[in-house]
C-alpha cells in the first residue's frame, strides 16, 4: 500500500484490493448509522449566503434488496465462523429486514479492518515496547509512537495506515 495516499471509494474494495493484512496501526471508523436520511454537501455563495446547490453525499438508508441479500450470503459464507454465525442468528431474530440490510453492509467491512489491522500496537510491553520479534515485524515502516499519515476514506470511514 503506497504511503501518504488518499483512497476514495466505497472502503470495502479499497480495504480488499490494496490494504494487505497487518499494516494498519489505526482504524478510525465513522460508519453510517441507520439514521434514514440523506446528507447533502451544501454550498455557499462568495457572499457567504447559502446557495440553494448541493451534492449527495450519501444516503443513509437501508433496504432489504437483493443487493443486500447477496451481501448476506457472501458474509455467511466467507466470513470467520463466529461472524457467520452472528449473522445467521441476526437473520433469525430480524428477518430479511432493513436492519439486516445495514448490519450485511457493515459485517464485511469490519472483518476487512480486523483483517488488516496491525496487531502491533497490541503486543506492547509495559512502558509501550514492544518485543524485539514484534519490533522486527512491526517496527521497520512505523514513526515514533506507531503512527503513520496516509489515510483511506470511503464507505463512511477513515484508516490510518503506513
Amino acid at each position: 500500500m503506497a504511503k501518504n495516499t488518499l483512497y476514495y471509494g466505497d472502503n470495502l474494495d479499497i480495504l480488499r484490493r490494496y490494504v494487505p493484512d497487518e499494516s494498519v496501526d489505526l482504524v478510525y471508523l465513522d460508519p453510517p448509522f441507520k439514521s434514514n436520511q440523506d446528507y447533502n454537501v451544501l454550498f455557499e455563495e462568495r457572499n457567504g449566503s447559502k446557495s440553494k446547490a448541493q451534492i449527495k453525499a450519501f444516503e443513509d438508508t437501508w433496504t432489504w434488496d437483493q443487493t443486500a441479500a447477496a451481501a448476506f450470503e457472501e458474509t455467511v459464507e466467507s466470513a470467520p465462523q463466529p461472524v457467520s454465525q452472528a449473522m445467521q442468528a441476526f437473520k433469525m431474530m430480524l428477518g430479511a429486514s432493513d436492519m439486516l440490510a445495514y448490519l450485511s453492509m457493515m459485517a464485511p467491512r469490519l472483518v476487512e479492518l480486523r483483517r488488516s489491522r496491525c496487531r502491533c500496537q497490541m503486543q506492547r510491553r509495559p512502558g509501550g515496547l514492544r518485543s524485539p520479534e514484534v519490533e522486527a515485524r512491526c517496527g521497520e515502516s512505523r514513526r515514533p509512537g506507531g503512527l503513520t499519515r496516509s489515510c483511506l476514506k470511503g464507505g463512511g470511514g477513515c484508516l490510518g495506515a503506513g
